[in-house]
């Protein structure tokens, strides 16, 4: 069964070469405003950040890094005034979690926080690019819970870090270069709680000249599987390095599954 109310909000700016997504977070206030704030201020910032930039690899981390503070100190921000505002003793966090991509020179900056997923296939072969901020894959990485028992456990949506939880976060980067035909995906939890990575290789493996049709697929497969949360995906290929301007032509497909 779905939430009535979709918590994901996506972006993508093919001139940039950037595709974020954000999950708002189920038991924190107002989850659809934390992710809509994250996913716009973002683009706002690397929009800002890269116009007129030179055209060189440097400080790119540099600048998602500082583009994804400022979303999390917004999201905090906003959170508080909403208390202050209700006069609420409560605890009024606003939470998100985020993962971006930012493609630059055959290279990508995969930026997260929290358990929003970025996954790569190159050669048939899928991998994950992020290492989830979550209750279950500490316990996954000190030996305490396998990965077949974390697969059915009831924590697996506990995160341990957000967007907007506390003044500041530490947001997890990595810089993969890219090959030509490479694929990457985010994802909300909500696609990779209900399918298994086999499945997910297996549609992006089939469907990789058809990227709309392998988002949809993966959607119809969560759903079919039980669809416990809303499910977003966006698809972005490496086209041949010899024609940069392939971006333009629009090489995301991005799908919200309801």
């Amino acid at each position: 069964m779905l939430r009535s109310l979709n918590e994901d909000s996506i972006a993508t700016v093919n001139e940039l070469g950037l595709l974020v997504l954000a999950d708002g977070m189920g038991g924190y206030q107002s989850g659809d405003v934390a992710s809509s704030l994250a996913t716009h201020i973002i683009v706002e910032g690397l929009t800002r950040g890269l116009q007129g930039r030179p055209d060189t690899r440097s400080d790119v981390a540099e600048l998602v890094r500082t583009s994804v503070e400022r979303a999390n100190r917004a999201i905090f921000l906003e959170g508080q005034q909403r208390a202050q505002r209700t006069n609420s003793t409560q605890d009024q966090a606003m939470g998100s979690t985020v993962a971006l991509l930012l493609f630059r020179h055959h290279r990508v900056a995969i930026a997260h926080v929290g358990d929003s997923r970025v996954y790569r296939l190159r050669a048939n072969h899928l991998e994950l690019m992020t290492h989830d901020h979550s209750l279950l894959q500490e316990q996954i990485d000190q030996g305490m819970l396998s990965a077949e028992a974390a697969a059915t456990s009831h924590n697996r949506h506990l995160v341990t870090r957000g967007l907007g939880l506390q003044a500041e976060v530490e947001v997890s980067i990595v810089e993969d270069d890219v090959l030509p035909g490479d694929i990457y995906m985010a994802c909300s939890d909500g696609l990779n709680d209900m399918v298994d990575n086999a499945d997910i290789e297996r549609v992006l493996g089939a469907l990789q000249v058809n990227l709309p049709l392998a988002a949809s697929q993966l959607v119809m497969i969560a759903n079919d599987n039980g669809g416990e949360d809303n499910i977003s995906v966006i698809l972005a290929k490496a086209g041949p390095h010899s024609t940069p301007a392939a971006k333009k032509k629009g090489f995301f497909a991005w799908l919200f599954g309801r």
